[in-house]
């Protein structure tokens, strides 16, 4: 009966770290509400962060500290200024200097750095006169600093630039693709896409294959295809640079539920793989279908529909954030997890599949729910925020859609 009761106790403790909460913000002040639209934390916070690895980042007199989901201070408020926990560090100013602390607030030692920057992936930039390399979190040095440029890392992998050329590392700091293009994509699959000269292709196996005309090609995201350009027109290239769907589209985004907006003429509509309409081309914008089957569309303002093209809840909302706290991205654009975050009249909420407002509450601000488990920032810590480490180097830019 007692190795029952502990079993239940660490089930308990478990879904109680899990818990979804978001940061929400109500009569100028901060608090946390949960998927029911109760709040967990009542607001009462002048300034905090979203939950990162069951911790959050909050203010208290002019001093940062850390709460727990429950509200408790874990780590008393004694810091000028704190950044996220990611992989169980985080970065915070103590008397005026930049350190790494742990979850029990310890300051960590770490290898010679001419800054700090946040973990990301299990690692951490170092800069060391020009050159970038790598930490972990143990504090120990996994890439001697080699590098002139180090993207963020996306699923494990990053950009690398050396002497103006591009290629990619993992973690662990192995080189999978030897910097030698002037430009770089993300890695999926072990493939990337990559410029050598003027010329667009494939890098697949250590070897590169032009991909037939491109002027431009974007990164792979969720599916074996990725949009491209030829001729001023954009098509979709696979995995080994054939051009699957011809260049025909105006502009177009990524696939997803194998759909994939496209824009002809001045509206946007959906194609599948076959290049087939399955919904006509009638909207002013249109983004990615979420992994629950609804997209965002746009007439005056934005809803979302099903992957049958019904729309499944009016165009009435806004979905982008116009300078509010959040930092929004693509992937935000939609629902998460179940939850779609949206502006109404001048106020921020979140949407069920079903329509329905989460709480029937709308707040002055609100972050997305996160059970707190990663989050990629990479800001150099001791200067304004920064998406890369790079001393000398100007990085290839990711091309906007």
């Amino acid at each position: 009966m007692k190795k029952v009761l502990i079993f239940l106790s660490l089930l308990f403790i478990q879904f109680v770290n899990s818990q979804e909460l978001a940061l929400v913000k109500k009569n100028s002040k901060i608090g946390y509400i949960t998927k029911d639209g109760s709040f967990k934390i009542e607001p009462q916070y002048k300034a905090a962060k979203s939950f990162s690895e069951g911790l959050a980042a909050v203010e208290d007199n002019g001093k940062w500290g850390f709460i727990d989901t429950k509200g408790t201070w874990v780590i008393p408020a004694s810091f000028e200024n704190a950044k996220d926990f990611n992989s169980g560090i985080a970065v915070v100013q103590k008397d005026k200097e930049w350190v790494y602390i742990n979850q029990k607030g310890e300051v960590l030692k770490a290898p010679a750095s001419e800054k700090l920057f946040d973990f990301n992936d299990g690692v951490a930039f170092i800069k060391q006169g020009e050159k970038i390399g790598l930490i972990n979190s143990k504090m120990t040095v996994v890439l001697e600093p080699k590098y002139d440029v180090i993207k963020p890392f996306e699923n494990g992998f990053a950009r690398v630039a050396l002497n103006k050329n591009w290629g990619i590392i993992n973690t662990s700091g192995k080189e999978l693709v030897e910097p030698a293009y002037a430009e770089i994509g993300n890695y999926f699959k072990n493939t990337t896409w990559a410029r050598k000269d003027k010329t667009f292709g494939i890098v697949s196996s250590g070897n590169f294959i032009p991909v037939d005309g491109a002027e431009k090609i974007w990164d792979f995201e969720t599916q074996d295809v990725t949009f491209a350009k030829k001729n001023g027109k954009i098509g979709y290239i696979d995995l080994k640079g054939n051009w699957a769907i011809l260049p025909i589209y105006d502009k177009a985004k990524a696939f997803s539920k194998n759909l994939a907006p496209v824009l002809v003429g001045k509206k946007w509509g959906y194609i599948n793989l076959k290049a087939e309409f399955v919904i006509p081309p009638t909207y002013s914008d249109a983004e990615v279908f979420s992994t629950n089957g609804l997209a965002p569309v746009k007439e005056s303002n934005w809803g979302f529909i099903n992957e049958t093209g019904k729309l499944v809840i009016p165009t009435q909302y806004g979905i982008t954030a116009n300078g509010l706290i959040a930092m929004f991205v693509q992937q935000d654009k939609g629902f998460m997890d179940g939850v779609a975050r949206v502006k109404n009249e001048g106020k921020w909420g979140f949407l069920k599949p079903d329509g329905t407002v989460i709480g029937n509450q709308w707040f002055e601000n609100a972050e997305l729910f996160s059970k707190g488990e990663k989050n990629y920032s990479n800001e150099a810590a001791a200067d304004k925020p920064k998406s890369e480490a790079k001393p000398t180097a100007k990085p290839a830019p990711k091309k906007k859609r």
